[in-house]
């Protein structure tokens, strides 16, 4: 009878778990393959010119000057506040499948500022390598860009020398690129002050640009496009 009542137990709480599985695992959508699924059917096929993949950086751009994407056959998948981990797993479905002829990768920012806990460097420049490597084996160019020289994270103030991590951060990826031969747009020098920071101008809080800021990136995309 004891015996007998162990098992019962046991499986009364193998049921309980198998029932309660979906509950204990994440519900949402991580990587973010929601937010574009519907574009990127409605494209199927058509091949852009090139796909815009990054962060708030890239999701602002397409709400601030929509005219940039639609007249130069160029498709924009940013969401905001993601990593370049969350953008290297998205990448087959809002880049490869889409058959652009070009790749502009912008990411970094989010994984400086710790929005999914601390990773290292290395391994943020291993993610975006890793999706320039994805591209180029499906047939696409990719075109890397430095970071925005921001000088603070205001949504991360704890983190003081944000400075100081974008500028190490962008002088590996310059030689990366240049070791792999990969185009590269230089927002760091195109967007800087005097100082090295990002110009009042072009962005308010010297992250996100302003339409202006973004006129001057767009020129250099469409150069790098070239």
């Amino acid at each position: 009878m004891k015996r007998l009542n162990i098992t019962m137990m046991l499986l009364v709480l193998c049921s309980f778990l198998a029932g309660a599985q979906d509950t204990l695992l994440p519900s949402y959508d991580w990587a973010g393959f929601e937010r574009y699924e519907a574009d990127n059917k409605a494209i199927a096929g058509m091949s852009p010119l090139a796909v815009i993949m990054g962060d708030s950086i890239t999701d602002g751009w397409a709400e601030q000057d929509p005219a940039f994407f639609t007249q130069n056959n160029i498709v924009g998948r940013g969401i905001s506040g993601q990593v370049t981990s969350q953008m290297l797993v998205r990448f087959r479905r809002d880049v490869l499948d889409l058959r652009p002829r070009y790749v502009v990768i912008i990411a970094g920012i989010n994984d400086i500022a710790r929005n999914q806990g601390y990773i290292s460097q290395e391994n943020s420049i291993g993610n975006i390598l890793s999706m320039c490597e994805l591209a180029v084996a499906n047939g696409i160019e990719p075109v890397l860009s430095t970071l925005i020289p921001a000088s603070k994270v205001v949504w991360r103030p704890a983190i003081t020398n944000t400075r100081e991590l974008v500028a190490a951060f962008n002088a590996e990826l310059r030689a990366h690129a240049a070791e792999r031969g990969f185009k590269l747009i230089d927002l760091e020098q195109l967007l800087a002050d005097e100082n090295g920071n990002t110009r009042p101008d072009l962005s308010e809080d010297t992250i996100h640009p302003t339409l202006a800021g973004y006129k001057i990136f767009e020129e250099a995309v469409l150069k790098a496009l070239q």
